[in-house]
């Protein structure tokens, strides 16, 4: 009997602590609980690992708080156009709510001097950012969460080569997990040509570190501190449709001129210093720039070290700003309650709310636990398309008229939580207009989900999708 008391005991010690330290999240104590519960013990080890709040490491704490701090203090602009007025309305007339909230975000400056190009998937960024690339005097700097050893990647590898041998700097940063693919040859072409290469987290550091759960899912690349990308795109064949599973991606990245570049800049040599312990700035990093569009735009990270869910939060601020349409482009859409009712409340409002999700899917537990809110979301009226060209992996947010974001988070408890991640908030009507023919062509290779139909749905889909979302905050 002593032996089954110190097992109830441990059992209980172990159930208590995910609780204290997941008390934020219940969601995430669920899923940890039922794998406790599965997995005595195992369970337990697997949490400690991989998922303890990251936050609470006094080391990675100052990641995007000082770090960005000291950024900002080595001369990284705050604004550069002295005409636009950040008290100003105009970008967001009628929408106080909204714009007093986006003017809270920490290191996140609504700029009011930028020139904006949406970039329709993978092969007409890849030109894009190959042409920036091969115009750079000063640095490139290149973060990528997944990147290939392949066609698409030694295309990139080419060209950054050739720059560092002409007296370009250029600065690596890839995911441990993401590009745990990634050859030691690819790594080390790159390193011999002068190249700067670091991991953010390598896989096996990252385990017994305990931050495995976390990964930096940012995609960025800045030219001469003038130019800069951000999106959904990595660097790899499937991008262009070499999946033979997959087929056809979809995809969509914006190139970014004027002052929005500055807080790319900014989230990289944050970044930077993190993974090499360098730190640079200054007005070769931050250089005066001659864009004349006045585009207002806000790009603002987020990640498992700061105390604001940034993306997470402005998602949300933005859902319940709606009053006409809500239209998102996601591949992975995993909702946290408070989005989850933010959706629910608008379609019962009268708004638009329409959703396009793939109907291919690179996760079949991901693809399983979405599934799982379709049902009670279609009930109130929210409208769900499958997207069957092929995948689907846009992750885009329109509003309205009013604001549209483009980046690298989903709709998801894992880019809201765990990721390190990075979003373009866009105000400008023409951006929100192109991105809106964008949707509109996409719903033509959509089919819609009927709610009658989908019900119809058998018993044991039913309960793979329960289990799925039982345990979609670990994915």
């Amino acid at each position: 009997m002593l032996w089954i008391t110190l097992l109830l005991l441990l059992f209980i010690f172990q159930a208590a602590t995910i609780l204290l330290c997941e008390y934020k999240r219940p969601s995430k104590s669920v899923a940890w609980l039922s794998i406790l519960f599965i997995f005595p013990i195992i369970g337990f080890v697997m949490y400690v690992f991989i998922a303890r709040e990251y936050v609470r490491r006094k080391k990675v704490h100052g990641h995007t708080s000082d770090i960005a701090d000291k950024q900002e203090l080595q001369g990284a602009p705050s604004q550069s156009n002295p005409d636009f007025n950040e008290g100003d309305d105009s970008f967001l007339s009628g929408e106080k709510r909204l714009r007093d909230w986006l003017h809270q975000v920490p290191h996140a400056p609504i700029t009011g001097l930028n020139r904006v190009d949406v970039l329709t998937n993978a092969d007409v960024t890849y030109e894009a950012m190959l042409a920036e690339i091969g115009k750079a005097q000063d640095h490139i700097h290149f973060e990528f969460y997944t990147i290939r050893d392949d066609a698409i990647g030694g295309k990139f590898q080419e060209a950054l080569i050739a720059k560092a041998k002409a007296g370009v700097a250029v600065r690596v940063i890839y995911d441990g997990v993401g590009s745990h693919s990634l050859s030691k040859a690819y790594i080390t072409s790159l390193k011999r040509a002068g190249i700067a290469v670091e991991p953010f987290l390598k896989p096996l550091i990252a385990f017994f570190d305990n931050r495995l759960n976390y990964r930096n899912h940012r995609k960025i690349v800045v030219v001469d501190g003038l130019v800069g990308f951000v999106g959904g795109i990595n660097i790899g064949d499937e991008y262009v449709g070499g999946d033979p599973k997959l087929g056809f991606w979809r995809d969509t990245h914006i190139m970014l001129h004027g002052d929005a570049v500055y807080d790319l800049q900014r989230t990289f040599l944050t970044d930077w210093f993190f993974v090499s312990g360098e730190s640079f700035g200054g007005k070769q990093y931050y250089p005066a720039h001659s864009e004349q569009e006045s585009s207002v735009v806000q790009v603002i990270s987020s990640g498992p070290d700061t105390r604001w869910d940034a993306i997470q939060e402005m998602y949300f601020a933005g859902l319940i700003a709606a009053k006409e349409r809500i239209w998102i482009t996601t591949p992975y859409f995993i909702p946290d309650p408070s989005i989850t009712m933010a959706l629910k409340s608008a379609a019962v409002s009268g708004v638009d709310v329409r959703i396009i999700l793939p109907f291919k899917a690179d996760s079949v537990i991901v693809q399983y636990a979405s599934k799982s809110y379709l049902q009670e979301l279609l009930q109130v009226g929210v409208r769900f398309y499958m997207y069957r060209k092929g995948f689907i992996h846009a992750k885009v947010i329109i509003v309205d008229d009013i604001m549209a974001t483009v980046g690298t988070a989903n709709v998801d408890m894992r880019s809201f939580f765990s990721n390190f991640e990075l979003n373009a908030v866009m105000f400008d009507r023409h951006v929100i207009s192109r991105l809106e023919s964008d949707f509109e062509m996409d719903l033509k290779d959509c089919t819609e989900v009927i709610l009658t139909e989908f019900e119809m749905r058998s018993p044991g889909e039913k309960r793979k999708e329960r289990i799925a979302r039982l345990l979609s905050p670990l994915f």
